[in-house]
């Protein structure tokens, strides 16, 4: 390839490079039309994984477990106003097919008894219309430990209408249908809303707000860093082509490859912004320099010393970045793995381009002579700054090492306290209508999680039934748990009315299978056999519990697994765990295996390139220190400054890694460019970092420069992807300007001396 290369195939066959290119990028065009949204996050991990398996069996006995939670709040949820919505807005609900159960203050229903039969009826069958009514159902509500904190808070701020959605409906149309019902039924009470189609459905708007938004704005900001770097046309306009043309191929490939765009999906063109014009960038700044350097020389001579000494640093470079991003393909999450298959297909592309088309372009183009950055009487700020950089390095090597070594000790050391998101509620901004539902439950009306517990056995059995009592007994006992639900709840309702508060079997569970199962008879010809549907099925071989909680931390949630896993053993009964809350834990716990994996396959796919590269050892190690120095940072600052590691900054290890080997490899490579034409250390550091250091510098910059673009998504998340990213690459330009050149000063290693590459 470097010989075909170093005989101008570029400038040779320039047209036919040119047509092909145009024709490649317009082709790409037509699939990207053809682009669909994912945001369903449960669909992101692998159906392997056990509480997908778990909620998916539940979900078989028990129908969809997935709601949708209206809250209402106002100065007292009892007011004949507000309750009258209420009633409106349930009645509404309950005409839609798509709601397979809507629950509301008035699906509540009280269970009496007399002569030895029980009647349900509801706890409030039309709004009150006087004081002493609402008194009343004041008391009532209290009185009832089933909805008094869950279904009204207990201040009667805030009450609930829950609704269990029943087919695959679009949650787009959900939420169409929630939000016309409410502009129908307009009132005083303000109106919250969560729940997972919510969420799905307010992601999928923001993910496409996100693209619309951020590409524009990181395509113009780019053209901007270009300009102000090279101050040129040209050198504008090529390394901004490359750019435009690899999104374009990249996100032709999603839907080539029957894939769909995720929330990580938007990261896919803010990346191709940031890396496509990293080899144009260094062929600019080369090509300027030649021009400012030989005035004489033709553009195809320009041209043909570009490509021979940046073609094999360039090719190298985009071999370790691929490495790098190729780390995400072994990640659990599945845009993630497909993240990386797109973004390295894209570098191969944009790094293709750099090495054909730009020099073929380039080369039909008129040159110029001379450019402000190479001229010896205004060298520019950035001279300035690496030139003051090299002699720092080269005069006082061992003073900067140990200024690397105390700062990386005292950041990694915030490692120790680097925190794993639990849940997927800092998706949508803190002040998003779905966060302010999900604190308002936490706070008031008993948690907005939900995890749910399938027993398997004879349901009617009074042993097994108190052996679930056990499990809820234990469970109520923690203090962030709100309320335990199950068969037992309307058994012991039950045993209520047909007993006296005096009697023994008052508000307990019979102590015959016969009399367990006279109750659920009874149950189900006068009471509410529809609620009894919720907590076990048919012939009575399954119970659902369902607990009600709320948690910050995965510890929280463990605590409460290890109750039922405690219950499980103690009673050796049959159980399965479900729920949303569940999913979302074992994907927060795999982001910390799945990063694990990406970074030790990023780090030694770079270390075995760098060894083959340079033929040494000794490359390939000092070549990954900027990168594993600039990740430990990374993460012990986020440990310090309380930023969790959450789907999104998990990926940083993979994708610093694989940008910030450039850095080192072109250092490296005019390193060894003046060391081979006699230089000494001293010299070729002063020389290589004033020179080739500009480039660097600029590529750096740029590429942080296109992830600062990120900082206007309207995800939390991807903000902060943006600043971590942005401090990653950071580090790494720093460690390969300074610390590399230092400990090249001190161990001048031998592979920068021999001819070989």
């Amino acid at each position: 390839m470097y010989e075909i290369m170093n005989s101008c195939f570029a400038i040779r066959y320039r047209w036919a490079i040119i047509i092909l290119t145009a024709v490649i990028v317009v082709a790409s065009i037509v699939p990207i039309t053809r682009i669909k949204i994912n945001p369903d996050m449960e669909s992101y991990f692998p159906d392997k994984m056990e509480s997908k398996r778990n909620s998916d069996k539940i979900e078989m006995v028990f129908g969809d477990q997935e709601q949708i939670v209206i809250i209402l709040e106002t100065d007292d949820v009892l007011k004949t106003s507000t309750l009258t919505r209420i009633k409106d807005l349930s009645d509404h609900f309950k005409e839609i097919s798509g709601f397979s159960n809507v629950r509301s203050i008035y699906d509540i229903t009280s269970i009496k008894g007399e002569n030895g039969e029980i009647t349900s009826c509801s706890l409030i069958a039309y709004p009150p219309t006087t004081d002493s009514e609402i008194e009343k159902l004041r008391n009532d509500i209290k009185s009832n430990e089933n909805i008094y904190g869950s279904i009204i808070s207990k201040d009667f701020r805030y009450t609930v209408i829950i609704l269990n959605t029943k087919d695959k409906t679009s949650d787009k149309e959900y939420i169409g249908l929630i939000k016309e019902t409410l502009n129908l039924l307009p009132g005083r009470e303000n109106i919250y809303i969560n729940g997972v189609p919510f969420l799905r459905s307010e992601a999928s708007e923001k993910i496409g707000n996100d693209i619309i938004l951020l590409l524009p704005i990181g395509l113009i900001i780019m053209m901007l860093f270009l300009w102000i770097s090279f101050r040129d046309t040209i050198g504008v306009l090529l390394p901004f082509s490359v750019v435009i043309f690899s999104i374009v191929f990249s996100m032709a490939l999603i839907p080539l490859l029957g894939w769909k765009l995720s929330i990580i999906g938007v990261l896919i063109p803010i990346m191709m912004i940031a890396i496509a014009n990293n080899y144009g960038v260094h062929f600019i700044s080369r090509y300027q320099e030649l021009c400012s350097a030989k005035p004489d020389s033709s553009i195809a001579e320009i041209v043909k010393e570009c490509l021979k000494f940046l073609l094999k640093p360039v090719i190298f470079c985009g071999l370790t970045t691929i490495a790098g991003v190729l780390g995400l393909v072994l990640h659990i999450l599945t845009p993630a793995s497909q993240m990386g298959v797109v973004v390295s297909i894209g570098i191969a592309f944009a790094l293709l381009l750099s090495i054909t088309y730009v020099p073929s372009l380039l080369s039909v183009l008129k040159k110029k002579n001379e450019y402000k950055s190479f001229n010896s009487k205004r060298k520019g700020a950035l001279f300035s700054v690496l030139r003051d950089t090299s002699r720092l390095v080269t005069s006082k090597p061992h003073r900067v090492i140990f200024i690397f070594l105390a700062f990386l000790f005292l950041s990694a050391a915030g490692i120790l306290w680097v925190k794993i998101a639990p849940d997927s509620n800092r998706i949508l901004p803190g002040d998003h209508s779905y966060n302010k539902s999900i604190n308002i439950a936490d706070k008031y009306l008993g948690g907005s999680k939900i995890i749910n517990v399938l027993v398997e056995g004879d349901i009617k059995d009074p042993v097994l039934l108190r052996k679930i009592e056990n499990m809820e007994r234990e469970l109520e006992q923690i203090s962030f748990v709100g309320s335990v639900t199950s068969v037992n709840t309307i058994i012991k309702e039950i045993s209520k009315a047909m007993n006296n508060p005096e009697d023994s079997l008052y508000n307990r569970i019979p102590d015959t299978r016969e009399a367990v199962s006279q109750y659920l008879e009874l149950y189900n010809m006068n009471g509410n056999p529809e609620e009894l549907e919720n907590f076990t099925d048919f012939d009575y071989t399954k119970a659902l519990i369902r607990i009600q909680f709320k948690a910050n931390t995965i510890g929280e949630i463990n605590l409460i697994l290890k109750k039922i896993d405690e219950a499980k053993t103690n009673s050796e009964m049959t159980i399965l765990t479900g729920g949303y809350c569940l999913v979302e834990k074992n994907m927060s716990e795999t982001i910390v295996s799945g990063q694990y994996y990406s970074l030790i396959f990023a780090v030694t796919a770079i270390f075995i390139l760098l060894t083959v590269i340079f033929g040494s050892i000794v490359a390939g190690v000092m070549g990954t220190i900027p990168l594993l120095y600039a990740v430990l940072v990374t993460f012990g600052l986020m440990g310090w400054i309380g930023m969790e590691l959450n789907i999104v900054t998990a990926l940083i290890s993979s994708i610093s890694i694989g940008l910030g080997v450039d850095f080192t490899i072109h250092l490296f490579w005019r390193l060894k460019k003046e060391l081979s034409a006699g230089m000494e250390y001293h010299e070729a550091i002063l020389t290589s970092v004033t020179t080739t250091g500009r480039g660097i510098a600029i590529n750096a910059l740029s590429v942080m420069i296109g992830f600062s673009v990120l900082f206007f998504s309207e995800f939390p998340l991807i903000r902060s992807f943006a600043f971590l990213i942005i401090l990653s690459l950071l580090l790494c330009l720093i460690c390969a300007l300074i610390l590399i050149p230092s400990l090249c000063i001190i161990i001048k290693p031998e592979f920068l001396k021999k001819d070989k590459t």
